[in-house]
């Protein structure tokens, strides 16, 4: 249909969104996934309504300075969107939306499933499998910690940082937590009976386990640096499938090498997905390639969100998740 509105797709998405998109729209993916860089996405965009992107999508105030007068709206599959220049978007005019709530609890899942990772050394375990070094029962062989009965600290208690005290409350972990603002008794309850700390300091220093869930802003930039880390219990466990600049990568490699870290579980990390390499001989480090939101369900949850946000939009209607 000549009337359809033009979508440019800058990643790589779901089969069944991909179908959604080209039966309402003039859709043109990149299903490759091909990065494409400032010039490229500016000349990719011209003469379209919207885009779709992700965070490996540089948004930048010179892209959207020189996208085409077309595009209106930038329709984000992802809930961060510090990949956007907001202010810039906002000046030109440009909707930008996002795709929240639909994976709070696939990334909780990934959160406990990197608490149990790295409390139970299967990074470690794994290795000697496949690499056939097992040699059978000792009884102080390859000693991880329990989760039950430690205090657990969650720093950002949003809808994901919930969902996982949820779950590790579940385990018999004691669950305490800093957060911009302190929940209400009813969302306190659901997460563990969590314990409010005004502020981030009295968290670490009795975290056992520390898991981060604060989006990355200027003043969370490196917010868990060797100043933090000193603060917090000898032989902690740190998670984090927020962002990965919220760490510093240094400070985190040098205190699970010196051993006043005991371990670590990553979902995220810096300039993914080229990781710090001194992660890579690290046997207490359990890492993932950034799965937080990766099931089926999920992804295309989010994707159907960010369609939502083009339908709402080119009806008349305010977008669902608008964050210009």
């Amino acid at each position: 249909m000549t009337d359809q509105k033009k979508v440019l797709v800058l990643c790589r998405i779901p089969e069944d969104v991909v179908a959604r998109l080209d039966r309402d729209y003039d859709a043109t993916f990149n299903q490759e996934n091909v990065p494409h860089d400032a010039a490229q996405i500016i000349a990719a965009a011209l003469g379209q309504d919207a885009l779709v992107t992700t965070s490996t999508n540089k948004m930048t105030a010179e892209v959207i300075a020189g996208l085409s007068d077309s595009v209106r709206i930038i329709a984000n599959f992802s809930v961060g969107y510090e990949h956007i220049d907001i202010d810039a978007a906002r000046a030109r005019g440009l909707i930008v939306t996002n795709t929240p709530d639909v994976l709070t609890e696939a990334t909780a899942d990934t959160a406990m499933l990197h608490l149990l990772g790295a409390a139970r050394r299967a990074t470690e375990g794994a290795a000697l499998i496949r690499e056939g070094g097992w040699v059978g029962s000792v009884l102080d062989f390859n000693l991880g910690v329990d989760l039950a009965n430690k205090k657990l600290g969650v720093l950002g208690m949003g809808r994901i940082g919930q969902a996982l005290a949820h779950r590790a409350a579940a385990f018999g972990m004691e669950v305490h937590y800093h957060n911009r603002n302190r929940l209400d008794a009813a969302r306190e309850a659901y997460a563990g009976n969590a314990v409010y700390h005004t502020d981030s300091d009295s968290l670490l220093e009795i975290s056992q386990f520390l898991s981060i869930h604060s989006p990355l802003t200027p003043e969370t930039h490196h917010f868990l640096n060797a100043e933090r880390i000193a603060k917090m219990p000898d032989g902690a466990i740190v998670v984090n499938t927020s962002r990965g600049d919220v760490v510093d990568d240094e400070a985190l490699i040098a205190a699970l090498k010196s051993g006043k870290l005991r371990g670590a579980g990553l979902d995220v990390f810096s300039a993914e997905p080229n990781i710090n390499p001194g992660y890579h001989d690290l046997k207490n480090v359990f890492m993932l390639p950034h799965i937080g939101s990766a099931t089926v369900e999920t992804r295309n949850a989010m994707g159907f969100c960010a369609v939502d946000n083009l339908d709402a939009y080119f009806a008349g209607k305010p977008p669902l998740t608008a964050v210009t």
